[in-house]
């Protein structure tokens, strides 16, 4: 039984302000689409899908025990505000967009092909 000096503390108070975002499927589908291209051309071997606060983060590995080669990040600044999408390379930011598809287009450029030159 509670003593006379008990301080009942509401539970709102002590979460964080910002809410755990996750990539949606669709969003998931396009990061595994560029993900097993890469795989079956034998460059990324590996990824991993993280939350933080305020951010979901999609990380791909040339090798299982290096550090990621390259992170997306889906980051919200405001409640109900729209996404950011982040591309990293460590600490490096390749490119930032307000949708997932504009920011993986690094990675389609990347994969594009270079004409031969004339003999």
């Amino acid at each position: 039984m509670l003593g006379n000096n008990a301080t009942v503390l509401p539970l709102r108070d002590y979460r964080s302000a910002r809410r755990t975002l996750y990539f949606t499927r669709s969003e998931l589908n396009q990061l595994l689409g560029i993900y097993s291209r890469n795989v079956a051309r034998g460059i990324w071997r590996d990824y991993a899908i993280d939350h933080r606060d305020g951010q979901a983060l999609f990380s791909v590995f040339r090798h299982t025990h290096e550090s990621a080669a390259y992170t997306v990040v889906k980051s919200a600044t405001l409640p109900g505000s729209q996404p950011e999408f982040t591309v990293l390379s460590g600490r490096q930011r390749l490119r930032s967009a307000k949708s997932l598809a504009d920011a993986l287009e690094f990675f389609r450029a990347k994969l594009a092909l270079v004409p031969a030159g004339e003999d």
